[in-house]
């Protein structure tokens, strides 16, 4: 790699660097292409992850004027890939722990949410958490149990009235 390739693949890191929501770094030493595969494919339908990857050394040049530079350089040896996420920051995570399970060659290093670097466990702890798309369905069931509470209360007397009304015919029939 010429040093103009590396030029540009630095500022492509930092531009992803800058533009994620959260990245989770992996070390996929001793997985074969098969495997790698099918991380990638979990990623695709995950939707909205980035997986490449990458060389430490370009990495950390991208990240050197960051804060969390030094505690990240810290998880840059050997093999390195990345999972950028640019919308939910727990899709990475979730993807990877999940992967993780039946893949333990796979090795979670860290990940970077919100200018601070996470071990493992704090991996571990972020793909527990409700991702995006879960907090907005949980939002919207919020916003709509009022409306769907009055709803039913409006139409609770003239259902109420309207199987009194039922119960006096079958008892004349009687």
């Amino acid at each position: 790699m010429n040093r103009t390739e590396k030029q540009a693949e630095i500022a492509a890191i930092k531009e992803r660097m800058d533009k994620m929501a959260a990245a989770v770094l992996t070390d996929f030493r001793g997985l074969d292409v098969e495997t790698i595969n099918a991380l990638r494919r979990k990623f695709d339908e995950a939707e909205g992850i980035e997986y490449k990857v990458v060389k430490n050394t370009l990495v950390k040049l991208a990240v050197q004027d960051e804060g969390y530079s030094d505690s990240l350089a810290d998880h840059l040896q050997g093999p390195t890939a990345i999972a950028w996420s640019y919308e939910d920051p727990v899709a990475p995570a979730k993807v990877v722990v999940d992967f993780a399970k039946d893949n333990e060659k796979l090795k979670i290093k860290c990940a970077v949410l919100d200018g601070s670097v996470l071990d493992d466990q704090g991996v571990q702890q972020l793909s527990k958490m409700p991702g995006k798309d879960q907090i907005k369905a949980q939002l919207l069931a919020t916003f709509m149990a009022p409306a769907t509470e009055f709803v039913r209360l409006l139409s609770a007397a003239p259902t109420s009235f309207l199987y009194l009304l039922e119960a006096r015919k079958r008892e004349l029939e009687k």
